[in-house]
């Protein structure tokens, strides 16, 4: 408990046996529940954390999960906890392996088939949205994270009522001779392009997993769609964007080479994750800024996308003529191309422009 308010951990970990002991061992003392989420290992991980299972503390939860008592008016109440019943259907094969979930503080979920850091992370989610965790952190398996930073991380959401919090290697005044070079330039890439899809314009390390995120945020998205990679806090914020969720970043030391080295690849996951944002800000756009509550900048943002795009052809008419000898290019095709791009840029410039103004509120500092 912290200030009267229950607070889990989940841990994804794959091949983590080396280093899972270490997490577990140093976990502060005021963390209700450790959840570890073994996905799928081909190593000793979880026989590990079940040698911890046989002498685990028992601490009852503060919050018991809470009934609803039928009436006519608590139908749509009724229908949310169907839903989140169901909810775990969808997610991948797994198992809880404690005889005593309830009250066991660490709990370890195996998954059957391997998902992913992103589908190990939602499905430790899922077991503290059904459990009423109030406040739920996440810190890797490898150890790449320190425990004493936890308060940190958790205080915004338990003390500020903030949904979301990130811990940020960049503020740190060393992160630029720690960070490896590959991994800063990866990180730095994602972040941009992670401005822009998600709205949180100022978030500047999208890609720690170092995060909090409050009970309310969990009850507002759907886990088991968040994208299971390693692209997995890109998506997520975008999602948590679409529902307006609050965000703050803290500063936190990077550490690097603790133990086994990180089994992300930089230059592997820009490729694919460039694409899920992409998609993810087309998403956003229409949910958000359409469906849900309709905002100029929608019309803006698609209007620029479409006058850029129609500026590529006549782009690549004009270029063959400028270079033939004693050939130019005609007044309207020059009059054409300028009308759109200039036009176009404007487009996007006054719906950026639009997009940071709206979601400045939810951006904490």
């Amino acid at each position: 408990m912290y200030k009267n308010k229950s607070i889990a951990v989940v841990v994804p970990a794959y091949n983590e046996e080396i280093q899972i002991k270490l997490v577990i061992d140093q976990m502060p003392d005021y963390v209700d529940r450790i959840i570890i989420v073994n996905d799928c290992s081909t190593d000793q991980t979880a026989q590990v954390v079940q040698n911890y299972l046989i002498d685990s503390d028992k601490r009852p939860l503060p919050n018991p999960k809470s009934l609803i008592e039928e009436s006519v008016y608590s139908q749509a109440d009724i229908m949310i906890q169907k839903l989140n019943a169901e909810e775990i259907n969808y997610f991948a094969p797994s198992e809880v392996v404690n005889d005593d979930e309830d009250n066991d503080r660490i709990i370890l979920i195996n998954n059957l088939v391997n998902t992913g850091v992103g589908g190990a992370i939602a499905r430790g989610y899922k077991w503290c949205k059904d459990h009423e965790i109030d406040c739920t952190a996440v810190m890797a398996g490898d150890a790449q994270m320190d425990p004493a930073e936890l308060i940190d991380i958790i205080s915004p959401v338990v003390e500020e009522n903030v949904d979301y919090v990130k811990g940020n290697r960049l503020k740190h005044p060393t992160a630029s001779l720690i960070v490896p070079r590959t991994r800063f330039f990866g990180n730095a890439t994602l972040s941009i392009l992670t401005k822009i899809a998600s709205g949180y314009w100022h978030i500047s390390d999208t890609q720690t997993g170092f995060t909090a995120i409050s009970k309310s945020a969990l009850n507002q998205i759907k886990l088991y769609k968040i994208y299971k990679r390693y692209g997995m806090p890109n998506d997520l914020l975008v999602r948590l964007n679409i529902a307006s969720c609050s965000l703050k970043e803290v500063g936190i030391k990077p550490i690097y080479n603790v133990g086994e080295q990180s089994k992300m690849r930089p230059m592997r996951v820009i490729p694919s994750i460039s694409w899920l944002l992409l998609r993810s800000f087309g998403r956003r756009l229409w949910v958000k800024y359409l469906f849900r509550d309709f905002h100029p900048l929608f019309l803006l943002y698609n209007l620029g996308f479409l006058l850029l795009t129609a500026f590529i052809p006549v782009l690549l008419y004009m270029i063959p003529i400028i270079f033939r000898p004693g050939e130019s290019v005609s007044i309207s095709v020059m009059f054409i191309a300028a009308f759109l791009l200039i036009t176009g840029l404007q487009s996007l410039f006054f719906a950026m422009w639009m997009d940071i103004g709206d979601n400045q509120k939810l951006y904490k500092y």
